[in-house]
């Protein structure tokens, strides 16, 4: 391990998992540092945390990089130099590699891509901690941090029991299904949607008199605990 295991985070909202971090690292249980805490939306509680924190901040406001492409269009000379559509498309398991939006969604995203890297790479960071950052990357991104072929450098977070229950609201369609238990996963980022290898994960029980908040309540919680049991576990 590094003298100094260098941590850099992304954020979309509140920052809680990102609050449990940051107090891991403060009191040893993670032995390292956060770096950067960078957000795709401006404003947000995360931002403030890390400042507490004195922890360094951006911001890649990535639905104004969005609006503007779809305002303006999006010329060759507006993406990264180093970026091949056909060879993005075709490592993507997202989308259809044969529809029109496929491609806006790729080359839009690697607009904002081109500056979070641009924002990251002065850094040299070990581990790259999504803590609740709501953007898809796509393979352009994830090709430059994870620069050793097999050796992921990316790690997220989902409230759901993997492979069970993928997507955005891990949660609610655990809570819908009638699963009498529930739980959260951390795990690596690879091309496809919350398919990545599984570091580690918590289980948690659903009552028959819960609702959906109490298991998020329930799942949250877990999150706090997983998280930076497996950024240490990483370091080591």
């Amino acid at each position: 391990m590094p003298a100094t295991f260098k941590i850099g985070t992304l954020i979309s909202g509140g920052g809680t998992n990102l609050q449990a971090i940051i107090d891991a690292c403060k009191d040893g249980r993670i032995p390292g540092k956060i770096m950067f805490t960078g957000s795709d939306t401006p404003g947000v509680r995360g931002l403030d945390r890390a400042k507490q924190a004195g922890i360094a901040t951006f911001v890649v406001d990535y639905q104004q990089i969005i609006n503007a492409c779809r305002d303006n269009g999006i010329a060759p000379e507006d993406l990264p130099e180093d970026f091949d559509l056909a060879e993005v498309r075709d490592k993507q398991k997202l989308m259809d590699p044969a529809d029109d939006r496929t491609r806006f969604f790729l080359e839009s995203r690697a607009m904002a891509e081109k500056q979070l890297l641009t924002h990251i790479r002065p850094y040299d960071i070990d581990l790259l901690v999504l803590a609740g950052f709501m953007r898809v990357l796509t393979p352009y991104f994830i090709d430059r941090i994870n620069t050793t072929p097999r050796q992921h450098k990316i790690m997220n977070i989902h409230p759901a029991l993997l492979p069970a229950f993928p997507g955005t609201d891990g949660y609610g369609d655990t809570f819908r299904y009638g699963c009498k238990i529930g739980g959260c996963t951390v795990h690596f980022i690879d091309y496809g949607e919350d398919t990545g290898p599984i570091i580690g994960q918590k289980a948690f029980e659903i009552k028959d008199t819960d609702t959906l908040d109490d298991v998020k309540k329930k799942g949250l919680e877990k999150e706090w605990e997983l998280y930076p049991e497996c950024i240490r576990k990483f370091a080591e």
